[in-house]
């Protein structure tokens, strides 16, 4: 049985629970503050996302950050979204990702420019983020473009998209999941939980339809840095369910003693996704605080990160190529 080439993959596989945490790239050319903190995060993480464009601002693209930070140790994970390029770029970057030795992608739509820097930009999406699932597995399983052109060697990606059980209709989620598995994806990474109900409910349903049994769940948390930010993602970031309980617990902090207290909460969260059967690992979302991030981990009993395991793959869920 061949082994996955993508040293994410061989975790999962082999059943360790994954930390996998977000890397914003700067807004300028600044290389040296992606190496500071890919060398941080290094030995806390198994996996380290580059985002693409976050929020519809530009930012360094992500498949050089991914270079950058793979020459750093890491194991990199590319984000590609529709919002930006047509199918001809998407295909063009893809096949620059593999040359550069890039093994995860992370397939998602994107942000809408209304909402960011540019906000007069004009919004591709050529495709659709199952779409774009589609061609890169197509890319990867049959070597050929979307157009039926034959590329050779295959690129060799393990394939991701994401996944947001808090969107309305919450009934719909899992059969948008189910989609972007049947299309190729194989590890999908949630949204933000702070409503572990909703989320428990959610993986309860994909189990019902024998989705945790081909596909890898990366679990979405990340930390409140202050009262004003929590009251802010409840109200104005859509597809986002905080608690009252949890606003309220934010409020009633000491400013002074937030971070920690919103560092606290993420602990427990973890606690708590961990007991879910089917969720494989966590994905760490803290935006411009990857000291967070370390802290996080350690709290979390989940430091020292384990070396990857050397088991092959497990067939049902990863494809040899």
């Amino acid at each position: 049985m061949t082994e996955h080439p993508s040293g994410l993959a061989r975790k999962l596989a082999s059943g360790l629970f994954v930390v996998a945490a977000e890397l914003s790239p700067p807004r300028g050319i600044d290389r040296e503050g992606i190496i500071q903190e890919a060398r941080l995060l290094r030995d806390y993480t198994d996996a380290l996302n580059v985002t693409d464009n976050q929020a519809a601002n530009v930012r360094m693209a992500s498949i050089p950050v991914c270079s950058i930070v793979a020459g750093e140790g890491v194991e990199p994970v590319a984000q590609m979204t529709c919002r930006d390029r047509n199918r001809l770029a998407i295909q063009a970057d893809l096949m620059g990702a593999a040359a550069l030795g890039i093994k995860n992608i992370l397939c998602l739509g994107g942000d809408h420019n209304i909402w960011g820097g540019h906000p007069q930009a004009k919004n591709v999406f050529d495709l659709d983020s199952t779409q774009l699932v589609r061609i890169v597995r197509n890319m990867v399983e049959e070597g050929c473009l979307d157009n039926g052109r034959i590329i050779t060697p295959k690129p060799e990606f393990f394939i991701g998209a994401v996944a947001n059980p808090f969107a309305p209709p919450l009934e719909y989620r899992p059969l948008r999941l189910a989609k972007k598995a049947a299309a190729g994806a194989r590890f999908f990474q949630t949204q933000l939980i702070f409503n572990v109900d909703i989320f428990g409910a959610y993986m309860a349903k994909l189990r019902d339809m024998n989705l945790t049994e081909k596909v890898y769940i990366l679990a979405g948390v990340g930390p409140l840095k202050t009262a004003r930010t929590a009251q802010f993602m409840a109200e104005k970031i859509p597809g986002i369910d905080i608690p009252e309980k949890i606003i309220e617990r934010m409020v009633k902090t000491p400013k002074a003693a937030q971070a920690q207290e919103g560092m606290e909460i993420c602990c427990e969260i973890i606690e708590q996704v961990r007991a879910i059967e089917g969720v494989a690992g966590i994905h760490i979302m803290a935006v411009s605080w990857p000291e967070a991030i370390a802290e996080i981990v350690r709290r979390a009993g989940l430091y020292p990160r384990p070396p990857a395991e050397a088991g092959p793959a497990d067939e049902n869920r990863i494809s040899p190529n």
